[in-house]
């Protein structure tokens, strides 16, 4: 079995999801579609005029838009392993905590956004790309903090953090 660094991607009776390459790569593919989702919630909000509900719109944007800015640096910290050069800080829990509340306030403003979107085809479009989101980054908290692979456990925590 071809092996990446302490990584191996052989079929040993385990699935390869829980693998530590592929787990990474799909961490990355679920941050990136987050981003783009993100991305088209605060884009679909801003653009349009004449909401039906100014503050619950408003909500919808800020937040939107303050996931979209932190998930970026988040990639960006992760992509050139920056979070390496800073080991006074948790930056698994940071991230869990995030993304916890990231799904959770992307949701409740989903939830705001359909209810008073008042048939604006684009704000309808940027709650269901809320909806994407916040089940994007419930996906994401699952595959990277889930028990079943171990994720979080002595070795591995330092090889992949």
């Amino acid at each position: 079995a071809p092996s990446f660094g302490s990584v191996s991607c052989g079929f040993d009776g385990r699935s390869c999801l829980c693998s530590g390459l592929l787990k990474q790569t799909l961490s990355y593919l679920l941050l990136v579609s987050c981003q783009v989702a993100l991305l088209i919630c605060f884009l679909c909000v801003h653009c349009t005029n004449g909401w039906p509900s100014w503050a619950a719109f408003q909500f919808f944007e800020v937040v939107a838009l303050w996931f979209f800015v932190a998930f970026l640096i988040f990639f960006i910290m992760h992509l050139f392993r920056l979070q390496e050069r800073m080991p006074c800080i948790s930056w698994p829990l940071t991230e869990f905590f995030h993304y916890s509340v990231g799904a959770v306030l992307i949701f409740i403003a989903s939830i705001v956004a359909a209810v008073k979107c008042g048939g604006v085809s684009a704000l309808v479009v940027s709650s269901v790309f809320g909806f994407i989101a916040t089940f994007l980054m419930a996906v994401n908290l699952w595959t990277s903090y889930s028990p079943d692979c171990k994720y979080l456990t002595g070795a591995t925590l330092v090889e992949h953090f």
